[in-house]
């Protein structure tokens, strides 16, 4: 079905209900149960070994970071950390899950009940962390023949196991309800929430272009905020906060489609596919009881000592919602200003720009107009517009140092982000220097007053606002490099 209804009408007539699973992959050293590097970009198959290869004899031992770094989350999301708890096989046949079964955690996770608050626009949303567990990861599949790099068409497959074993968070929450129309930007807040806690925690790079993070989003209608559930979908691998937003509401437009036309809406995966901005069916979805699980024969239970739990509390950064409003006030920003740098995921780069060196106004500036212009125009996350904190603040400075003017400045954007070297060589190559020089002023002004004797004779007649005139004449003129005070003071000073 290509039909969609209108999203306000839809949640006008039914309820969304959302749940939201989101993966995380670690950034330790090794993997889960083997001693296999982690490092991204190595070549295919160059990073296993028998146990993430799941040879016949192997057997796999905890990776004892990736435990502290799962308590740490959970903590961090306000979860209670299990005394006691344990792997599970999850078995399903997978072609890049080479056991056939994957070793997670089922019903003693290491972390549960817990919580993380969310903002959007300006109201906090409660979200109910149901559990956060230790897991690991599947391969990649490449598809080779086909005209999409999907499986559909494709002559062959290609399967690279160095992602087997890498080490991955669970983060599962309770169902959302109450969100109304805002159910897709809560799902947006709370995966941006959760990727800047995890980025302050130290436990991931949580880049979800590389798939560090990626979010399954679980979406379902019902009549009414107090009638059953309906049947969900849930989307794969969403890999950006934009997809996470768009998929949601997808999703929501599609099902009271479905349901408008009288049809069940299928309990099903679905695929996110960016360039249509749509979902289309993946596969029936299981039940628990499809994936025949039982404890982990080969592992020990994990029961960290209150003792270590406490110790890992004190080493938690500050929360989200409690640094945007640190950040608020000592950026001297107001609340709907802020609320702007979040919603364009503008606070890091911010905040490293300014750590460099540069006004945070300035620095808000660059960040929220013309980069993030460009980052909407290339469709990328703003931090991946390809320009570094360290090189805003080197912008900036030759504003401030009168060395170009924001009009120049932008074309040594331009500069930067076509590789041309940092902005002050960008400067220097293009010649982009504002004019100083009373000679070559002085001339243009001449010119723009000969060029314009009625606007001339208002200011010799006292008008000095009519000067803006004839300075844009000298910019035009000098191609917006002259130093437009001294022009305004040499106009003045011949029409006097």
């Amino acid at each position: 079905m290509t039909d969609l209804v209108d999203f306000d009408e839809a949640v006008d007539r039914y309820d969304p209900v959302m749940g939201l699973e989101v993966h995380v992959e670690l950034n330790t050293a090794s993997k889960m149960f083997c001693g296999c590097s982690t490092a991204f970009g190595a070549a295919p198959n160059s990073q296993t070994c028998p146990v993430c290869l799941g040879l016949p004899g192997a057997m796999p031992t905890v990776n004892g970071k990736a435990v502290e770094s799962a308590i740490r989350i959970g903590l961090a999301l306000n979860c209670e950390i299990a005394e006691w708890c344990r792997f599970a096989r999850k078995n399903y046949f997978y072609p890049d899950m080479p056991k056939n079964y994957q070793i997670s955690q089922y019903d003693e996770p290491i972390a549960f009940d817990g919580y993380l608050d969310v903002e959007v626009d300006g109201e906090i949303h409660r979200v109910e962390i149901e559990r956060a567990h230790m897991e690991e990861d599947t391969g990649k599949s490449t598809h080779v023949g086909g005209a999409t790099g999907r499986i559909q068409g494709a002559s062959h497959s290609l399967m690279d196991f160095n992602r087997c074993g890498v080490p991955l968070i669970e983060i599962v929450t309770k169902p959302i309800v109450g969100a109304g129309a805002k159910t897709p930007e809560v799902a947006r807040a709370y995966v941006k929430t959760l990727r800047d806690l995890i980025k302050a925690l130290g436990v991931s790079e949580a880049r979800m272009e590389q798939g560090n993070l990626r979010c399954d989003a679980n979406v379902s209608l019902r009549a009414s905020a107090d009638a059953e559930f309906g049947t969900r979908t849930e989307t794969k691998n969403v890999n950006s906060l934009r997809s996470v937003e768009r998929a949601v509401r997808h999703e929501v437009e599609r099902q009271a489609a479905v349901l408008d036309a009288g049809q069940d809406v299928a309990l099903e995966t679905r695929m996110w596919h960016e360039d249509t901005g749509a979902t289309t069916a993946g596969r029936p979805k299981e039940s628990a009881e499809d994936y025949r699980y039982f404890p982990e024969p080969d592992l020990v239970p994990v029961a960290p000592s209150r003792e270590w739990v406490e110790q890992l509390r004190g080493t938690l950064p500050e929360p989200p919602t409690q640094r945007i409003r640190r950040l608020t006030e000592a950026w001297g920003f107001s609340e709907l200003e802020m609320r702007d740098v979040v919603a364009a995921d503008a606070v890091d780069p911010i905040a490293e720009t300014v750590e460099a060196g540069c006004a945070p106004q300035s620095a808000r500036k660059w960040w929220l107009t013309e980069l993030a212009r460009r980052a909407n125009e290339q469709g990328v996350e703003l931090t991946e517009v390809g320009m570094t904190p360290q090189q805003v603040e080197s912008l900036q400075k030759l504003v401030d140092d009168k060395v170009i003017n924001d009009k120049l400045a932008r074309q040594v954007i331009d500069g930067v982000l076509a590789g041309e070297g940092e902005p002050a060589e960008v400067v220097d190559a293009r010649g982009l220097a504002v004019v100083s020089d009373d000679g070559a002023l002085s001339a243009a002004v001449d010119d723009a007053i000969a060029a314009n004797p009625d606007i001339a004779e208002k200011i010799r007649g006292g008008k000095v606002q009519a000067a803006g005139a004839l300075i844009g004449a000298v910019m035009k003129q000098m191609k917006g490099q002259a130093d437009a005070a001294r022009v305004r003071e040499l106009i003045v000073e011949k029409l006097s």
